[in-house]
């Protein structure tokens, strides 16, 4: 049974930063790609971030790069998302996702979501 939890949203002014976690249980820590989406109201779901735990290669969306870094720590198959420089536009649910790589961008196990509210 695949569980990934979040923790780490909240709310900060424009300019400041956040950092997301997601650990997870019941997979292959190293066999599977964790990532970051985003849905604010209105909007579709975007992918934000994604690492390959395997390998440590990442994938960034074009909105988020140079501000947003995303991490592991394979001992407590945990990621991270680290949100520098917040917009009001990234305002959003935040959703941790997971899933072998051939999966992306549409990976079967998802976590609870965590919001993140920029003024």
């Amino acid at each position: 049974h695949v569980q990934l939890v979040e923790s780490g949203g909240g709310s900060v002014q424009a300019g400041g930063s956040l950092r997301l976690s997601c650990t997870a249980s019941g997979l292959t820590f190293d066999d599977s790609d964790m990532g970051w989406f985003r849905q604010a109201p209105g909007k579709e779901r975007e992918g934000v971030a994604r690492i390959a735990t395997g390998s440590g290669n990442t994938y960034y969306a074009d909105s988020v790069k140079g501000r947003f870094t995303i991490s592991q720590d394979n001992a407590k198959n945990t990621v991270y998302l680290q949100m520098n420089s917040l917009k009001p536009e990234d305002t959003a649910m935040y959703y941790c996702a997971a899933d072998r790589c051939d999966t992306w961008p549409y990976p079967g196990y998802w976590g609870q979501g965590t919001q993140v509210t920029v003024s």
